[in-house]
């Protein structure tokens, strides 16, 4: 495969993030190599950086790309073990952080990832080729209310219930095994009026199933205190999202981060010990411009939040 991916925010995330030539990097989600390249560019031969992906293609794309090269070291493994990571690699701490999060263009493009409501494939969904749960399996054997609260919950689809419905009373013929299947209970469960409207029918539920098949939200509410106190004091956390979720758990993650008190306001003295950890560089996050969505499409919904540790 191809591993090419077109990156979104390249310059904006790098300037942000990347303040020291000579210092050490992180980028959690490799990908096709797209900001890596980038911060290599701006680091000198003293520099580092280190590379996380779970997808071993992604590994493997990015040794070609990188060869030789003694700056860099990449890591076949989910970020959520960032700071075992670091420490076991002995480069604590680091400079700056970033997370280019989703699902990458490669993984939605290759048909037998079953990522793609687009084509006609096995039902999959996993970002780590070796993680035990696939979507054909999650579709197959949850009940129709855990059915309903995922799609509800992680797609925000209104007919959550319905296509929960239509999917339990699909797999009680036979065995949804593909995406094909899976767009077809879908598209049976979504009015006809609804379906000619709007965006794909299958676009909020395939989003919702890769979503806790891959346990995305988790993996980053896990990991964003964990990236930082990998930081070395003035060393920066850039975290692109692409939908609502995913923004809101960075922004509130970050705004927890500035040390404003949580007592109930009937307490006469903060007991919380609230402590200011990071300054939030964005008050609003970075957005693509319009030549870049016109040029990818795929970069409409990211956001860039920025953060500094103090």
């Amino acid at each position: 495969m191809d591993f090419h991916h077109v990156t979104v925010l390249l310059d904006e995330t790098v300037d942000a993030v990347v303040t020291n030539p000579s210092g050490r990097y992180v980028d959690c989600t490799l990908g096709g190599s797209g900001h890596s390249q980038k911060v290599l560019t701006k680091l000198d031969a003293n520099g580092k950086l280190i590379c996380f992906d779970q997808d071993d293609k992604a590994i493997c794309h990015a040794q070609e790309i990188f060869g030789k090269d003694e700056r860099i070291t990449l890591v076949n493994r989910n970020f959520e073990y960032l700071e075992e990571t670091l420490k076991e690699l002995d480069l604590l701490p680091v400079n700056g952080i970033l997370f280019d999060l989703g699902v990458s263009s490669p993984q939605l493009d290759e048909a037998k990832r079953g990522f793609s409501y687009m084509q006609d494939a096995p039902l999959d969904m996993r970002m780590d080729p070796l993680s035990s749960l696939t979507a054909q399996e999650l579709v197959n054997s949850w009940s129709e209310e855990e059915l309903a609260e995922v799609i509800w919950k992680y797609g925000e689809e209104k007919w959550s219930k319905r296509i929960a419905q239509f999917i339990v009373r699909k797999r009680n013929e036979r065995a949804v095994e593909t995406t094909g299947d899976l767009v077809e209970a879908i598209k049976a469960a979504v009015p006809a009026a609804v379906r000619r409207s709007g965006p794909h029918p299958a676009k909020r539920t395939f989003q919702a199933i890769r979503i806790a098949v891959n346990d995305e939200l988790g993996v980053l509410d896990r990991v964003l205190d964990q990236a930082l106190r990998c930081l070395d004091h003035g060393g920066r956390i850039g975290v692109i999202t692409f939908h609502s979720l995913e923004d809101r758990i960075v922004k509130d993650r970050m705004n927890s981060w500035l040390g404003r008190c949580t007592c109930p306001p009937e307490l006469p003295i903060c007991r919380c010990e609230a402590k200011k950890v990071a300054k939030v560089l964005t008050r609003k996050p970075i957005l693509p411009s319009e030549e870049e969505v016109e040029q990818n499409p795929r970069s409409r919904s990211a956001k860039l939040r920025v953060a500094e540790k103090i």
